[in-house]
Parts: C-alpha cells; structure tokens; sequence
C-alpha cells in the first residue's frame, strides 16, 4: 500500500510551491508529500501549508545526485509530480526510479532532448510493467496537445486531417524557465533532432507530420504569427500516431500570435540575439545571470496574465475553430495542469486510456484530463464549425 497519492519533487522551487498551494487548497484533497534536497526549506513549505490549510504535510528528503533516495521517495507514492529542472540534467535519474519502483511520473519540461533520451530508455520497461511516465504536463504541452484532441473529437476525420494552433500569452517568467530556455537555445540543433525521435518512435500505419508554417497574416487571430519551434508539435504527433480519432493521416502546424508586422521583426531579432549569446559559454553565463531560479512573478502579475490557444482543424469539407484558454501560463495554470494530471494518475486510473510507458498528456489522460481542467477553471470551447 502506497503511503501517499502524489509527492511533489522540488516543492522549495517557485512552480513547485505553486503545486504545493494548489493540492493544499482542493476540497477534495488528496494525500500527499513534500520533497526536495534541503530538508529546512522543506519545513519552511510545511509550516506555510499547517499555518494556511492547517494541516501537516510530511517531508521526503531526496536528490537528484542520489538514486538510492530518489527510489525510496517513489516507493512511498503512486506519482511523483517533480517541477525539478532542467531536466536534461537533472530528470533521467528519476525517471528510472519511478520506473524501477512502478511508480507513476508527471513533470513540466519543455526539453526535447530529454523526453526523446526519456522514451528511448525506459518506454519498453514502462510499458511492459504498466507504469505511466508523463511529459510536458504544463503549458508544454497541455493546452495544445488535449486542444488538438478537443478539435479532432469535433471533426471526427475519416480522411486526412489537419490542426493549426496559435497561442496568444501574456505574463513573465521565473528564473528556472530563464535557464531551461538559455539552456536549451545553447542546444537547438540537438533539440531539433530530438523533437523528430518523439513522435517518428511510435509503432503505427498512421501518417502524422508536422508543418514549419511560415510567417503570415492569420484572420482568425486578428494579426501576424510565427512559426513557434517548441516542443508542443511532437507533443501533439505523439498523441496522434497513438489515438485513433485523429483519422488516417494528421498534420499540425503551430504559431505564436506577435500581431503586427513590426512586432513580428522585433521578436525575430530579439529570440535570435538570445540564441547567438547562447552558442558560446561566456555570453551563455552571461544570460543565466540574468534571473536567478526560484524567483518569479508576484501574485499581482501573475493575476494580470493570460493564455489564448486558437487551434483551426480541417478534414474533408468541414472546418472547425476551437479555443483553450486560462490564466497565468507560465506559473498558476501550469501548476494546476500538473497537479490534475497527477491526480488523473492516483485517482482516475480506472477510467484513463489502457496505455503505459512514456507518454504525452493527451494519450496518457484523452478526455479524462479534459473534463479535469473544465472543472478546475481551464476553458475548452468550440467557436464554430463551418462547411466549404
């Protein structure tokens, strides 16, 4: 019997304590643990949670650096939420503890490199011991991959299909998001090639591809889009070389929406004077000194933002316009997007999809994760559906 239904792994960070706040704070509140490497800053997190929900939380102390205390954690749990990054560095070692320990696993990188190293050494292992190993359950990829689900279920493709998705956000990001994304514009041509292993590593006679896009003016958003090169679109491949609602052959596009033409350039220019500085190790230690992990927006800004994620699917003669929505991206939504999607784990298992090994978020949770982030604020709505 498993002591606990969820740990969060790395509650001292800033999304971590955002996690913490949220699981704390359910009406329905599940059983839970705290972890991290320094057992001080743990007890501050308990005392906070005893003196705000009052209750007590119990404490893990667990490493990155140390296997042995990363496999004892896991066998107390039935998921491990870990917000510990980045995770090329520091997520494989556990990874393979929760594998070892059958011990579902939830995280929020945006890392190509990892989650392809991820699924080329402990997919089989997963699969064949019923463990889930879960991905990008933050802003990557949650809005776009269960969007893209959302608006196929509208299309029900018999031919081939397609998704476009344009994201729309306002807010500011916390230190830990600053070094992954540094870390990984130091590695662009790797991720390049990591992000093409993880949907191009699924067994199946469906055709999914993705679409580079190219810059232009998109009526449905009312402005200039880019194509946006993150991980999100192998997200979405993943899951649909392995659910069968996306149709025979399936193609996704994404963009993020800058509006005007100017603010197209001038976006262009500063991403590509970032991913320069970040080529050579100087100016790479550089930009890391910029923000410092842990730290991130206040409450109050945190309050000011948003997230839009406009996603146009075609199939045949029908055309169908769908959005996701929410709050604060980066922080508030994604802490709640993990949260959910460890719950789904240590609460809905007998409803999710039979599917185990590493997985992304649609195909490890389909419309079980939908109706969770309905019901916890997050907006999946159909704009209208047309015929040609």
């Amino acid at each position: 019997m498993r002591e606990h239904d969820v740990v969060v792994f790395g509650a001292t960070g800033f999304t971590g304590r955002l996690c913490v706040d949220y699981l704390a704070g359910l009406a329905e509140r599940p059983t839970f643990a705290i972890a991290g490497r320094d057992k001080a800053k743990l007890a501050d997190i308990a005392e906070h949670v005893k003196a705000k929900h009052g209750f007590d939380l119990p404490i893990l102390v667990a490493s990155s650096d140390d296997p042995a205390s990363l496999e004892a954690m896991a066998r107390t749990t039935r998921v491990v939420l870990t917000t510990v990054g980045p995770y090329v560095r520091y997520g494989e070692p556990l990874v393979a503890a929760c594998v070892r320990e059958k011990t579902h696993y939830v995280d929020i990188t945006g890392e190509p490199e990892f989650v392809a190293d991820s699924i080329e050494r402990w997919d089989a292992r997963a699969r064949a011991d019923g463990v889930r190993v879960v991905h990008c359950c933050g802003f990557d990829s949650v809005p776009h991959d269960l969007g893209a689900l959302w608006i196929v279920r509208a299309l029900e493709p018999k031919g081939p299909a397609s998704v476009q998705a344009f994201v729309q956000a306002g807010g500011t990001f916390s230190g830990g998001t600053w070094h992954s994304a540094v870390n990984a514009f130091s590695r662009m041509r790797e991720s390049g090639g990591a992000a093409k292993k993880i949907f191009a590593s699924v067994s199946t006679t469906r055709r999914v591809r993705g679409i580079a896009g190219r810059p232009h003016l998109e009526p449905e958003v009312g402005g200039w889009v880019l194509p946006m090169p993150t991980i999100d679109p192998a997200m979405v491949l993943r899951s649909a070389a392995m659910i069968d609602a996306y149709g025979p052959e399936f193609s996704y596009a994404h963009f993020v929406r800058v509006g005007s033409l100017a603010n197209a350039v001038k976006l262009g220019v500063g991403v590509g004077a970032v991913i320069a500085l970040a080529q050579l190790r100087p100016t790479r230690e550089l930009l890391l000194r910029v923000k410092a992990p842990g730290a991130g927006p206040s409450e109050e800004e945190r309050a000011r933002s948003y997230f839009r994620v406009t996603l146009v699917g075609r199939a045949g003669d029908k055309k169908v316009v769908a959005r996701v929505s929410g709050g604060d991206p980066g922080y508030t939504e994604t802490s709640k997007m993990v949260s959910e999607c460890a719950l789904a784990l240590a609460r809905d298992e007998a409803k999710l999809p039979k599917r185990a090994g590493v997985l992304s978020p649609a195909a490890a949770f389909e419309d079980v994760l939908i109706d969770r982030l309905v019901n916890a604020g997050i907006r999946f709505e159909t704009l209208k559906t047309e015929r040609a």
